[in-house]
């Protein structure tokens, strides 16, 4: 009888015999996705089963049968290997590490909020860099003993599996996940049943939650699942896909992971007796519900003695938060009709917190804004004291994008800086290479911030590496490649071809990352006839492999797979060209260490920071990119080539064609032939030109790839970006939280009974005139000049503002730039609020010299003089 389905399946966990019981430690804590000892052991174990298992540790031990078991427990030498492995894990989970030396200020505990985690194949709930980040700052995190404790949502599908139909439309599937099956602990109360996170949705229905635990290192990693038995379907269903659904069901699973993600931090901080966290980390706006969650627990009286005020909750709160933004572009950002947040917060979700309060955290107040809507990210900023995006030009670009919040202000000022992302190197660095380093130099130097020993190794065993590093890759994707065609329908007897697709010595370009329009994935096929003789030219050729999916709503996204699907379909250039479906970890392991040249050619500047070319740096590829994201502060000329940007006035069309026509001249005229070791002198296929390789190695080639290495193998780790973070923003946000909860949070109440005097007071707030007095008729650099600003500040006194004079040089139009400034501290009171500040300003620079006069709130327990968004200018 067919055709039965199961009402009920369950992963049974094997039994593993005594003497190697540690093999199940070792399996679920996922240190070994990039930690390649314990990689090696589980391989060695069985080699056809660990590849079958696709190279996943607990289903390998689940295949294994009990004779097998009882054979590996008899035989010494995987006995003590065992024992060899479990001891390296526990060394590394309780040593001290980097952190442990800043001393007890540092904060005990940061939680980390993000919707989605890349940490391993084996665990898919990850769709793109902002997981696949997540996953390495949670690994970075835990290599430098960061007591980082993490939150997401468990996804029953994770992101979809991508195929490709006969006519190259993407196709989405979704199979079901088993939490039984992953390395993953459910966590339970003391009587064994299971820990439920409850919210409470409209209509009196109620959302709980199971909390499963991932242990990254030493990182938990706490993931919430609503596929439990007492939810109704619709809330079972919550959890069932990453970015899937409609607005009633994101907004629930933002709910989820903010609001019942810090319940489930409770939760497990009373189970298992560890600190409770001191900063928290919004990592996006899909997480910001965390801080009404917070604000409500300081506001009720079950759980406070002293329950605060609004205000007071609020201050409390934004000192230990921080807020990350990603996106470059608003329409990536949540967006929920207003009235749909007010109908969630109506009921018993948030009891106590005045509905009015939460919807003016989303709203879009200012120019341009449209008042039916709550922006996620808006929030995110409203309620966090310290905020930051992911590379330099996207700290400008955010600064531009949200100085809406801080109306009057330059957008310089506006208060939120950079922090450029970082890749794990571990994970992301070829084992042959990291066994190269390790071979030569003993200590791990990968892990260390000093690259520059690759100088040290000839340039024939760099060539090599390269071209073994080269080959693996086009045998996985050839595999990949056959894999994909059959699925579109071609039988074994029309794939012969695909055993000599790619040539394991020909320059190799990468492209791979998620498809939305504005990374142009197409862009190379402008003037496919342009492409086809690159990819075909006589002397210097390429090869191109493409991977990426497109959101399953985005036809524009589909469309473009489509149409290059269609270019590498044709057999003149498919030996060439091809494209891979279903890009996840697993292929990124072969992909970033196989390509010489790494293209990103996003339009500048949408890319927030794009870590994929990082990936491929630390693997010894060049990068070839638009000057965007973290290309744009570490290109120096040496690692790698910028494709110009067209200028900002060109239209959609002739913008693409300009920076294609551009990416085709580079690689004609200088990449490919330096890869091939020609010198040329003028344009491509000049007389004379060399034949690619004729003994000769591309010395210039491979002292960049060196360059590449020292230089940028530190600067773009993710152990360099995770200390970043401790420093610059939770030590900073754990003493103010710390100041904000000291003696029953007296300093808290005090800044907001301050906000909520100097807010309504800040209209009366402006400067009346300035004068200055003691320069000469001609200024000589060193003079001084007596600047007094009278000031009428209504209702508020001069220990409310700071008042300073701004000074630089001065343009045709007046406009201030490279400004100082300084504060005017003398202080003569005329009565009636009105007051006269002055102060000596040195003129410190030759040229046009100008200066105004501001006037800002300040109190102590601010992050910036920014932070409330009142100013007043002369």
């Amino acid at each position: 009888m067919t055709g039965m389905k199961a009402i009920r399946r369950f992963t049974v966990r094997t039994v593993v015999p005594a003497q190697i019981s540690a093999l199940t430690k070792l399996a679920t804590n996922l240190r070994w996705s990039w930690h390649l000892p314990t990689r090696t052991l589980f391989e060695s174990l069985n080699p056809q089963l660990w590849e079958k298992s696709r190279r996943n540790p607990l289903a390998m031990l689940a295949a294994l049968s009990r004779e097998q078991l009882q054979a590996l427990a008899q035989d010494p030498d995987v006995v003590s290997r065992v024992a060899a492995a479990e001891s390296s894990l526990d060394t590394y989970l309780c040593e001290p590490r980097w952190y442990q030396s800043l001393g007890a200020e540092a904060p005990a505990c940061i939680a980390y909020f993000s919707p989605e985690f890349g940490i391993t194949e084996v665990l898919p709930q990850y769709s793109g860099g902002l997981g696949i980040l997540a996953g390495d700052h949670l690994k970075s995190a835990s290599d430098l003993g960061v007591p980082l404790i993490g939150v997401g949502l468990l996804y029953q599908a994770g992101y979809f599996k991508q195929s490709l139909s006969r006519d190259a439309w993407q196709q989405e599937s979704y199979p079901l996940l088993d939490p039984d099956s992953l390395p993953l602990t459910l966590l339970r109360e003391e009587d064994g049943t299971p820990a439920l996170v409850t919210l409470p949705l409209p209509n009196n229905r109620v959302l709980h939650a199971h909390i499963w635990r991932a242990d990254v290192g030493r990182v938990p990693l706490l993931l919430l699942d609503s596929n439990v038995a007492a939810n109704d379907d619709a809330a079972r269903g919550v959890t069932d896909r990453l970015y899937g659904g409609g607005g009633d069901h994101r907004l629930t699973q933002e709910l989820l992971l903010g609001m019942g993600g810090v319940k489930a931090l409770r939760t497990y901080a009373r189970l298992t007796g560890t600190a409770a966290p001191e900063v928290f980390h919004t990592n996006e706006g899909h997480a910001g519900f965390l801080g009404i969650e917070r604000v409500r627990e300081l506001m009720d009286p079950a759980i406070t003695e002293q329950p605060l005020s609004w205000g007071e909750a609020l201050a409390a709160g934004r000192a230990s938060t921080v807020f990350t933004t990603h996106t470059p572009v608003p329409a990536g950002i949540d967006r929920f009709p207003r009235s749909m947040i007010e109908h969630f917060f109506a009921g018993a979700l948030a009891p106590g917190v005045p509905v009015s309060e939460i919807l003016a955290l989303g709203a879009e107040n200012y120019d341009g804004g449209d008042p039916a809507v709550f922006n996620m990210a808006v929030m995110g900023l409203r309620l966090a004291q310290r905020a930051n995006g992911v590379a330099k030009l996207h700290g400008v670009v955010s600064r531009g994008m949200f100085s809406g919040l801080w109306p009057g202000f330059e957008q310089q000022d506006v208060p939120i800086i950079s922090v450029t992302n970082g890749v794990h190197v571990p994970t992301w660095v070829d084992p042959q290479l990291a066994a190269l380093a390790k071979e030569r130099f003993g200590a791990e130097v990968l892990d260390g911030p000093d690259w520059s020993k690759v100088y040290d190794v000839s340039d024939e065993e760099v060539w090599a590496l390269r071209r073994r590093l080269r080959s693996a890759l086009v045998d996985d994707a050839r595999a990949r490649l056959r894999s994909s065609w059959k699925k579109r329908g071609a039988a074994d007897a029309q794939l012969a071809w695909t055993d000599s697709a790619l040539d394991p010595d020909v320059l190799t370009i990468g492209f791979a990352r998620r498809v939305p329009t504005y990374k142009r994935l197409t862009l190379m096929l402008r003037d496919p006839a342009r492409l086809k003789a690159l990819l075909l030219h006589p002397e210097h050729p390429i090869q191109i492999i493409i991977a990426g999916k497109s959101h399953p709503a985005d036809d524009a996204g589909k469309k473009m797979i489509q149409d290059l699907v269609q270019f590498t379909d044709d057999p003149e250039v498919r030996h060439r060209i091809i494209f891979l479906p279903n890009y996840d970890i697993a292929m990124a392991r072969t992909l970033f260490p196989g390509c010489d040249v790494w293209l990103n050619n996003p339009l500048r500047p949408l890319e927030a920071c794009g870590t994929s070319g990082m990936k491929a740096a630390i693997n010894g590829s060049l990068n070839l990119s638009v000057m965007d994201g973290w290309w744009d502060e570490m290109y120096d000329g040496e690692n790698g080539w910028a494709i110009p940007t067209a200028n900002t006035g060109a239209g959609e069309t002739e913008r693409d064609d300009i920076e294609a026509a551009a990416l085709y001249e580079l690689l004609e005229t200088q990449v490919a032939p330096r890869f091939y070791g020609e010198v040329v002198a003028s344009a491509a296929g000049a007389a004379g030109a060399s034949q690619p390789h004729q003994g000769a190695l591309p010395a210039r080639w491979i002292s960049m790839i060196k360059h590449t290495l020292a230089n940028l193998g530190p600067a773009v780790s993710a152990d360099r970006m995770v200390a970043e973070y401790v420093q610059r923003l939770y030590q900073p946000a754990a003493v103010a939280g710390r100041l904000a909860r000291a003696n029953n949070y007296a300093v808290t109440k005090e800044l907001a009974a301050w906000t909520e005097r100097v807010r309504p007071a800040w209209s009366e707030v402006h400067v009346e005139h300035v004068d200055s007095h003691g320069l000469g008729d001609e200024p000589q650099i060193g003079e001084s000049l007596q600047v007094r600003a009278h000031v009428n500040l209504g209702q508020l006194d001069p220990n409310d503002v700071h008042v300073s004079v701004v000074y630089g040089t001065v343009d045709d139009a007046d406009d201030l730039a490279q400004t100082r400034s300084q504060r005017l501290e003398t202080v003569q009171d005329h009565g009636m609020g009105r007051y006269q500040f002055s102060a000596d300003l040195l003129i410190d620079r030759s040229g046009d010299f100008g200066y105004s006069v501001q006037i800002l709130p300040t109190h102590g327990a601010l992050a910036n003089p920014a932070e409330l968004g009142l100013i007043r200018t002369a």
